[in-house]
């Protein structure tokens, strides 16, 4: 109905004229009916009901166009509504983004000053995860101290430990990568062991059969090797498995860190004992 009136709004605005005109003059002739002529009362005659007529049709056009008016006036409000409800929307999604990354840093510092460590926060930029190599990429490097074969870890255990350096970046073995090997032992009873990545898990290696291990038991960092510290969280034994025959018992561990949601790490300096 809207498109039919800006089609023929020209033709519109004339007969309205047009009949105003007409309705103007009649009101005049009224107002002196008592000398008017013959042919005069004659378009009285016949504008009198044209002027019912024209008065309905005026006040409905009128009437269209205020509607129109206020349904254009609406949809710039609501577009301009939309658009203020996408601003404040990607306005919470920064301010919620701020506030998990601080939460994580936190915990991060938290964890560092726990276990009284010496370390570089840094953020995980890039990842390079096949089925067995599992390296990330960090944003600190050999300008801010970071040196080949420094640990890194995070709030819920040991991540990795760097095996290359550059300026502004440094990549890190995960101990999940199946090159890896960190001197570990059974926190409940002190079993040692090592513990090698398998591409997504871990495994307990050189475990005694004879060595009571449990599903559930805590596996931590020996401090044998000369790289990480003692006491670091490495995972938890999630199977084990004693042959009939052989030295060794087969065990896994889930790592405590869930490597695929790593972005911020600490990398610890050489002052940690």
């Amino acid at each position: 109905m809207f498109d039919l009136l800006r089609k023929y709004r020209t033709v519109l605005l004339v007969a309205v004229m047009v009949l105003a005109a007409l309705l103007l003059y009649s009101q005049n002739l009224r107002r002196v009916e008592d000398r008017t002529n013959l042919f005069e009362r004659l378009i009285l005659q016949i504008m009198a009901p044209a002027q019912t007529g024209l008065k309905t049709a005026i006040d409905r056009i009128v009437g269209i166009w205020d509607r129109y008016l206020w349904l254009v006036e609406a949809e710039a409000d609501n577009l301009l509504l939309r658009e203020e409800n996408r601003l404040l929307r990607s306005e919470l999604g920064t301010l919620q983004e701020l506030r998990l990354t601080n939460e994580r840093l936190s915990k991060l510092l938290d964890f560092r000053d726990r276990q009284a460590l010496t370390a570089l926060p840094a953020q995980v930029i890039t990842e390079d995860a096949t089925s067995w190599f599992r390296t990330v990429m960090i944003d600190k490097g050999s300008n801010a101290g970071i040196r080949e074969g420094m640990p890194v870890v995070v709030a819920e255990g040991v991540a990795g430990r760097i095996i290359r350096t550059a300026p502004n970046q440094a990549r890190v073995l995960l101990i999940t990568d199946a090159s890896s090997a960190v001197a570990t032992l059974i926190q409940r009873n002190r079993s040692r062991g090592v513990c090698r990545g398998s591409g997504t898990g871990l495994t307990f290696e050189f475990a005694l059969r004879e060595e009571d291990i449990e599903v559930g038991d805590q596996v931590i960092t020996s401090g044998n090797g000369g790289v990480f510290p003692k006491g670091l969280p490495i995972g938890s034994v999630v199977r084990v498995e004693r042959e009939e025959y052989g030295m060794f018992q087969q065990v896994e561990v889930a790592p405590a860190v869930d490597f695929s949601r790593l972005e911020e790490v600490l990398v610890l300096l050489e002052e940690n004992p």
